[in-house]
């Protein structure tokens, strides 16, 4: 090591360094101190982490947060997942860069990290928002370790803060609004067939009486529809960043379980039928240069598909029409729990629901399931009394 007082009071130190892996090249580290001592020891310091952890401290104090944040997106999108998880991850760095932008990747403690989290709990960001931004962050500080830019993961450990619910919050949430019972579905349908516009009865009544996704409803082609064995197949689903119906894309579906077939019953089999036909009549009649001849299943004039905000704003229209609102808010996906729920009813076994519907999330299937087989339980139990009503009351007497 050479030292050297480059002015009164400001020390140099200089070494070499273990040589650069990749150009071969020796490294030298270079520090300045007020006193030799001082600036002995940081090259030292320096020397020992380099050498040991391989972690550049020059190179280091120039990464911010959001440097790497940066970086490690482009990892993340290039790795093959879908480009919906990529703006879901986007959106989750720029609530973690409200906070540490500017932070030196290696200034950010575990301490602040937590503190973070907890933030987000005290501003009502909802749970599974702030599990979702912990998942980022513990992705982004692996990469950093790879990168050789931090020994450890300041989310290691981390905790994602619980709420505990009011007395009020947990009496007024019900697992019933997670789904439609019958009496609101019948009426919603009821809606659907007096008011709903062009397309609305058919991909309404699918929904209901299949569980598929918004997104894998639409992405349907005519291809996946057979109607010699009554099934329609599930094999990807639709995103549409933002909403141009010419920018739509067509991705596998959530999960490899998401890929089935599933049996539709004769009735909403006819309803498609016509729809084929017209569809035919339509490509037809378009400009070939000008009509998506893509075959999808529910199609513009133009052979574009729709887009799952369109179900959204369709049965907003046709909520208005119904009591439903005044309870429950309900979105397309409704029709998924509403599904499950159905074929509980009908007594289908846990396994063949799970998958029919694709392996819903297990947690909200599993309290749908139980929910309503405990609801049939005591309906059972209320038909038996008042079918030997007479009996009893001979014990009561």
């Amino acid at each position: 090591m050479h030292c050297r007082e480059v002015k009164k009071g400001v020390w140099e130190c200089v070494a070499d360094g273990p040589t650069d892996a990749v150009t071969g090249k020796r490294r030298q580290l270079r520090r300045r101190g007020k006193t030799r001592k001082e600036t002995a020891s940081k090259v030292e310091k320096a020397l020992r982490e380099l050498s040991e952890d391989l972690i550049d401290e020059k190179r280091v104090r120039k990464k911010t947060f959001q440097m790497v944040a940066n970086e490690w997106i482009l990892v993340y999108a290039a790795s093959g997942v879908k480009r919906s998880s990529v703006r879901i991850r986007q959106k989750e760095i720029n609530i973690l860069c409200r906070y540490i932008a500017s932070v030196n990747i290696a200034k950010i403690s575990h301490k602040m990290y937590q503190n973070i989290l907890i933030d987000l709990t005290d501003e009502d960001y909802a749970r599974t928002t702030i599990s979702g931004v912990n998942s980022c962050a513990g992705m982004i500080f692996k990469y950093a370790i790879r990168d050789k830019l931090i020994k450890m993961s300041p989310a290691d450990g981390a905790i994602v803060p619980k709420k505990r619910r009011s007395v009020e919050e947990i009496e007024k949430e019900t697992i019933e609004e997670k789904y439609l019972e019958v009496d609101e579905l019948n009426q919603f349908l009821k809606a659907t067939t007096k008011h709903g516009l062009d397309l609305d009865k058919e991909r309404f009544f699918l929904m209901a009486f299949t569980g598929m996704r918004p997104g894998e409803l639409c992405a349907l082609k005519w291809s996946d529809c057979d109607f010699a064995k009554q099934t329609i197949r599930i094999t990807k689903t639709l995103y549409n960043e933002d909403n141009n119906m010419r920018k739509y894309e067509l991705t596998p579906p959530k999960t490899e379980g998401s890929v089935r077939t599933i049996a539709v019953a004769d009735e909403i089999m006819e309803m498609l039928r016509p729809l084929k036909v017209q569809q035919s009549r339509l490509r037809l009649l378009a400009e070939p240069e000008e009509y998506h001849d893509e075959n999808f299943m529910f199609a513009r004039p133009n052979g574009y598909p729709f887009i799952p905000k369109t179900l959204i704003t369709r049965m907003e229209r046709l909520l208005d029409k119904t009591s439903i609102s005044e309870t429950k808010k309900a979105t397309p996906h409704i029709f998924r729990h509403t599904h499950i729920s159905m074929l509980t009813a009908a007594k289908v076994a846990l396994p063949s629901i799970m998958e029919r519907v694709g392996h819903e999330d297990a947690k909200t299937t599993l309290k749908i399931y139980t929910h309503v087989t405990k609801k049939t339980k005591e309906d059972d139990t209320k038909r038996v009394a008042e079918t030997f009503g007479a009996i009893l009351n001979i014990g009561a007497s």
